[in-house]
């Protein structure tokens, strides 16, 4: 039974884990040295309305921000790093 209950668990735990690494947002396969810089990226955001509270970046190759729009909702948006075009946006309403 303990057997059984183990298998159960560790099926659940693999199960869990590749439906997280399926769900990755991938933006870029462009190497690091054609991306905005950093700092020039958070500029831009800036500029676009967004307040930034957390930026970030991704393994699937993206710059993140976890911020608020123009109108105050929290947002969290993956940008391209080449071209800061947002690849996806959640807003919180």
């Amino acid at each position: 039974m303990r057997t059984h209950i183990t298998k159960i668990i560790t099926s659940a735990l693999l199960l869990t884990a590749s439906t997280a690494a399926l769900a990755e947002t991938h933006c870029t396969d462009a190497p690091s040295d054609e991306w905005i810089s950093q700092a020039d990226m958070e500029e831009r955001i800036s500029e676009m309305g967004y307040k930034i509270k957390e930026f970030k970046v991704t393994e699937g190759n993206c710059y993140e921000i976890y911020g608020w729009d123009e109108q105050e909702r929290r947002v969290e948006i993956y940008f391209n790093p080449v071209d800061a075009s947002i690849v996806k946006q959640e807003v919180e309403d």
